[in-house]
C-alpha cells in the first residue's frame, strides 16, 4: 500500500508543479503585455514632446514653409507647362517617325536566308 500512495502522492506533486509552471506562463504573458503598454505610452510621450518641439523650432524660424511650398508649386507648374509645350511642338514628328518605322517593309531576302535555304533543299 505504501508504494501506491507513493505513487499518487508524485502524480499530485506532478500536477501543482504543472499548475505553478501554468500560473508562472500566465503571468509571464500578463507581464509582457503591460511591459508593451507602458512602452507604447512612454513612446507617445516622447513622439508628442518632439513634435512640440518641431512645431515650435519651425514658427520660430519665421515659418518659411509656406513660403518655400507656393514657390515649389510655381516652378512645379511652370515645368509642367514647358513639358506641355514640348509636348504640343513634338507630338506630330513622333507620329511621323513611328508611321514611317511602320510602313518601311523591306522585301530583299537576306543572303544568308537564300544560302541557307540552298543548302536545306538541296539546290
Amino acid at each position: 500500500m505504501n508504494n501506491g500512495s507513493g505513487i499518487q502522492e508524485l502524480m499530485a506533486a506532478e500536477t501543482r508543479a504543472s499548475q505553478i509552471v501554468a500560473e508562472a506562463r500566465i503571468a509571464r504573458g500578463d507581464r509582457m503585455k503591460q511591459a508593451q503598454t507602458d512602452a507604447d505610452e512612454l513612446i507617445a510621450a516622447y513622439r508628442l514632446e518632439q513634435q512640440d518641439a518641431f512645431d515650435k523650432a519651425a514658427s520660430a524660424s519665421g515659418g518659411t514653409g509656406g513660403h518655400a511650398s507656393a514657390k515649389l508649386q510655381a516652378e512645379t507648374s511652370k515645368e509642367i507647362q514647358g513639358m506641355q509645350g514640348q509636348f504640343t511642338k513634338n507630338a506630330q514628328k513622333a507620329v511621323d517617325v513611328l508611321l514611317s518605322k511602320c510602313c518601311e517593309v523591306s522585301l530583299e531576302v537576306p543572303t544568308a536566308r537564300i544560302r541557307s535555304t540552298q543548302k536545306i533543299y538541296g539546290k
